[in-house]
């Protein structure tokens, strides 16, 4: 069993040993100390309102019963929105006025597995500061639940619409060129939320010829649900059997976007955000971001408009700090998560999809074509497993050190770009671990990269 408490929130898989596993004494302990932060927060303010989204994993209706039964129980309102995606909950905080919001996901992490991701009353998630605060309050169990006659009250509403509306409100995102388009898509929703609304959008957005692939919302993955390339090989095998133009893959709270080219290549989750940040530069002049870990692809699209790329430390919450300190007008991460501010400072995939759709629609060529127009570069993820008594920071400085003659950039454990490649060292913030990411002109060379910095670390420890 595992338990995970950080700044974002608590994650674990379902079951086991309270403080073990995410067990519903854990689940009512953390959201009472959320809420014990929120009245805190807005003291002296009446009947505070908390927005309650939940994915579709098999976990979902429990872990909600418990939260908002304890945000009842602390004496809040709460409005439950049910089965939604991440951004959809991100947007109702803001709608309703809310002063916070629990997102009941784990993500691309197994069925499993479900946390409780905090958000503030702008629907964004907590700082360094705000989730310290709450991991504090709840170690020391330091809430106090209301008296009867002070219970909160919940109610019901459902917010796809609203999210889809403010979708197609965007100015970048253009209905008649999708429609004019005739474009036959695909989504890949892996049994969860997704399979709902993203069906829905896609109608809304004027494509008539879909065809859903795991968009019944049961929670039953039907892969892993991290949308890779190894777990994506038979639906890309339904793309070309299907005739599909594109095809979208979500991860279960469809903040993450994977594209499918027309030929079953894959678009590859690190240019999901190039290929948007094109389109919106090409209209929006502006500055980018997305944090050390991703593509320095979107460096290139950026110098090509002259705009200036800003990389920020690993996490959203550091992406969309770096986004507003710079002005940005799209950012996001590698990992597909396309962080739109014309709609709001959360990854959406919804938005991503749409203004891909319209960028396609707009150039006229195939998937596959669009994709060879942007530079290739390749990465590899590695981790080096360190004994818990190294001081990793010393090591890190070490590295440092060594390339002080490059560019180092140490926002966020320590980043060192060559002329055309790049490594990233980064600790684990939950176990003795030194992730090492690396991207160059060839899969070989970024692997090359890797192990050598590797058997670089392995040196200085000796």
């Amino acid at each position: 069993m595992s338990l995970i408490k950080s700044i974002s929130g608590i994650r674990g898989t379902i079951g086991g040993i309270p403080g073990e596993g995410l067990t519903p004494v854990d689940v009512v302990k953390f959201t009472a100390a959320y809420a014990a932060w929120a009245l805190e927060r807005h003291a002296g303010q009446q009947k505070l309102r908390i927005v309650v989204g939940r994915d579709a994993r098999i976990s979902g209706n429990m872990v909600n019963k418990l939260v908002t039964g304890t945000l009842i129980g602390m004496g809040l309102e709460v409005t439950d929105i049910g089965l939604a995606t991440t951004p959809t909950t991100e947007l109702a905080v803001v709608a309703e006025n809310a002063h916070g919001g629990i997102i009941l996901t784990a993500s691309h992490n197994p069925k499993q597995w479900n946390a409780l991701k905090l958000l503030n009353e702008k629907g964004e998630f907590l700082n360094d500061a705000e989730g310290k605060r709450i991991l504090t309050l709840a170690e020391a169990n330091d809430f106090s639940f209301a008296s009867v006659e002070e219970l909160g009250e919940v109610r019901y509403a459902n917010f796809d619409d609203y999210h889809i509306q403010q979708v197609l409100d965007l100015k970048l995102v253009d209905v008649e060129a999708i429609r004019k388009a005739n474009f036959c898509v695909a989504i890949d929703a892996v049994n969860s939320v997704g399979g709902e609304i993203v069906p829905k959008l896609l109608r809304a957005l004027g494509v008539s010829k879909i065809v859903e692939i795991n968009c019944d919302p049961t929670g039953n993955f039907a892969h892993q649900p991290e949308p890779l390339p190894e777990n994506l090989v038979e639906t890309a095998g339904l793309v070309v059997q299907n005739g599909v133009d594109v095809c979208f893959v979500v991860d279960p709270d469809v903040d993450r976007l994977a594209i499918i080219s027309e030929d079953g290549s894959m678009f590859n989750e690190e240019y999901t955000l190039v290929a948007v940040a094109d389109y919106v530069l090409a209209h929006t002049p502006g500055n980018t971001v997305s944090n050390l870990s991703s593509s320095r692809a979107l460096l290139d699209i950026s110098e090509k408009y002259g705009m200036q790329y800003t990389p920020s430390a690993v996490g959203e919450v550091n992406v969309t700090r770096t986004m507003k300190e710079t002005g940005a007008v799209i950012g996001g991460e590698g990992n597909g998560g396309i962080i739109y501010p014309e709609s709001h400072y959360g990854r959406d995939a919804l938005v991503g999809i749409a203004l891909f759709l319209t960028h396609l629609a707009k150039k006229g060529i195939r998937c596959s074509q669009l994709r060879a127009q942007y530079p290739s570069y390749f990465m590899a993820k590695k981790k080096l497993e360190l004994d818990s008594c190294i001081d990793l920071e010393a090591l890190l400085q070490k590295i440092k050190e060594r390339y002080k003659h490059q560019k180092i950039t140490d926002v966020d454990g320590v980043r060192i770009d060559f002329d055309r490649e790049w490594v990233h060292l980064r600790k684990s913030n939950t176990e003795p671990i030194v992730r090492i990411y690396s991207e160059s002109s060839t899969k070989e060379q970024a692997n090359l990269l890797a192990n050598r910095i590797i058997e670089e670390v392995k040196n200085a420890i000796d």
